[in-house]
This record gives structure tokens, C-alpha cells and sequence, in this order.
């Protein structure tokens, strides 16, 4: 084998693949199609001269060739991302771009407003938002800063906890205005709850050991979705405090249920904490954030 003939791009093609175990899946991660993905591996065995991958029903498995073509593959990938952190940590102007993820209904609730504050404050820096309930890698340089909620954050990041997100249950203002509130019970009304594709495991606990499934017999993916069911009907929900009491349609049947508190944190690698952008923008959305979640204690 000779190994000045392997570039970049075929390392890229065999990690993609051996990560997702299909072509479509390779070429959906790289952002290529499925027939680029063939073609390009097709071309890098035979110039090789050896199968790195054996092909089933259910997909594309690594031979032993390409097991060690994938182990170099990933080392590189490390290393370009280590020199890209450290090089970015150089960067002490307050330009460049920041790549943040976070999740749709803080977007809604508490960000959309600071990060455009933040723009108008620091016109040069460029924010690029990535909106998604799964976990971004901040290893893999796929975001530069994460803000979430989450009782343990990983032990590779650094950051800090901003405050707490408290949860209370709501229901529509004009259903509900003229009776009691705070519940006297939590049973016996209809209730709007969280789909297990959503991956609430608190709520979905919290509902069960309280006996409310037996009256939830509508449930929704989203927590954005959940707070648009609970405007159009008599049917209750819990809902994230920041949501619910910004909400004019909705008002809030219960106190703040303790055991649903949920620590929110910004969080950033290591490698990026001196950069002045990261520092500065982390300080002022994480302060920001402090305050906001802090008034509704």
C-alpha cells in the first residue's frame, strides 16, 4: 500500500462510511450524494488493491483494512480539529464567527431575543445557530458553544451553570381563568404530555408516578408543541416557566414543581475558553440568561 497516494477526502469517505454503516448515510453526513460516496470508494479500492469494507443487506461493515484505514482516519480528524481549537484560541479580536447549538424552545423562549441584542452590540461577530434537541459535538468542532439543560454536563466541556429552569403546569386563560388555582388536584382533567420521541424521561416520570397517563390521550414531540396544544383546548401541560409565564393565552394552574428543576448551562471545549469572542459572548448571554431565569424564582 502506498500511503502518499490516501488524501484527506479518502480518509473522510472511509470514516463517513464506517460511522454510518451506509453510502447514503456517508453521503448525507460528508453532504454528497450517494453515488459520489460509491464511485469514490470503488476508486480508493482499486488503487489500493484491497476491500475495506464488506458489503451485506444491512449495510457496510469495515474489513480489517479498512478497520486501520478508519483508526487513521480518526487520529487525523483529531488532530485537524486540535490545531483548529488551538489556533482559534489565538484569536483575541471580538470578530470571526460563533457557532452555537441549542434547543428550539430556548431559542423561542430566551435566546432569539439576546442573540439579536448581541448582534447589534457586536456587529462583527458573525452567530451561525444551530437548532437541534440532539447533542452537537463541541470536540468535533461541529458547534463552538452549547447552551442547554442538563444535570450533568459532559466532563470534556467547560462553562457554567447560568440558573435553573423551573416547569409548572399551565392551561388555557380563557378555560381556566375563573377557577381554582393553584389545582387541588392533578387528576381528573385532560392532560397534553411529551411523546417519547421528545426524550423527556423527567416529565414522562413525573406523570406516570403522579397517575396521569390514564388522562393523556394527546401527546406531542416538542415542548413548543405542547405549549400550542395547551392554547387550544382545556386540556393541561407542563411547561417551562419561561414560556408559560410569557404566554398571554396561558395561565399557570400550579407552583413551580421542584422535582422538573433543570440546571441551564453554556458551555464551550477548553480550547476555545480564551478566545476573546467565546469569552465575551458566553459572559454576556450567560449573564443575560441569569437574570431572566432568576426574576422567575
Amino acid at each position: 500500500m502506498n500511503e502518499q497516494q490516501i488524501r484527506w477526502d479518502d480518509l473522510q469517505i472511509v470514516s463517513a462510511i464506517a460511522d454510518t454503516g451506509t453510502l447514503s448515510g456517508a453521503g448525507r453526513q460528508l453532504g454528497i450524494s450517494h453515488a459520489t460516496v460509491f464511485r469514490r470508494l470503488t476508486n480508493l479500492e482499486n488503487q489500493l488493491g484491497v476491500v475495506l469494507f464488506e458489503r451485506s443487506r444491512t449495510g457496510y461493515t469495515p474489513s480489517a483494512a479498512g478497520e486501520d484505514l478508519f483508526a487513521v482516519a480518526r487520529r487525523v480528524q483529531e488532530d485537524i480539529t486540535g490545531v483548529e481549537r488551538r489556533l482559534a484560541g489565538k484569536d483575541l479580536k471580538l470578530s470571526g464567527t460563533i457557532r452555537v447549538t441549542t434547543t428550539d424552545t430556548l431559542f423561542a423562549g430566551l435566546l432569539a431575543t439576546s442573540f439579536e441584542k448581541f448582534r447589534g452590540d457586536y456587529p462583527d461577530i458573525k452567530l451561525e445557530v444551530v437548532i437541534s434537541n440532539q447533542v452537537h459535538s463541541l470536540s468535533k468542532r461541529e458547534a463552538d458553544v452549547a447552551i442547554r439543560p442538563t444535570g450533568n454536563p459532559p466532563e470534556t466541556l467547560v462553562g457554567r451553570k447560568v440558573g435553573v429552569i423551573r416547569q409548572s403546569v399551565y392551561g388555557q386563560r380563557h378555560h381556566w381563568q375563573n377557577r381554582p388555582a393553584p389545582l387541588d388536584t392533578l387528576t381528573g382533567y385532560q392532560w397534553i404530555g411529551p411523546d417519547t420521541h421528545m426524550g423527556n424521561r423527567a416529565l414522562e416520570t413525573w406523570m406516570a408516578r403522579n397517575g396521569l397517563n390514564e388522562f393523556c390521550s394527546y401527546r406531542v414531540d416538542s415542548m413548543l408543541g405542547m405549549q400550542s396544544a395547551s392554547r387550544s383546548g382545556d386540556a393541561v401541560a407542563v411547561l417551562p416557566d419561561y414560556l408559560g409565564e410569557s404566554d398571554s393565552l396561558l395561565c399557570r394552574l400550579t407552583d413551580p414543581i421542584a422535582e422538573l428543576d433543570m440546571p441551564l448551562w453554556i458551555l464551550t471545549h477548553p480550547d476555545l475558553k480564551r478566545v476573546k469572542r467565546i469569552r465575551e459572548f458566553t459572559q454576556v448571554i450567560g449573564e443575560g440568561l441569569r437574570q431572566v431565569l432568576d426574576s422567575e424564582k
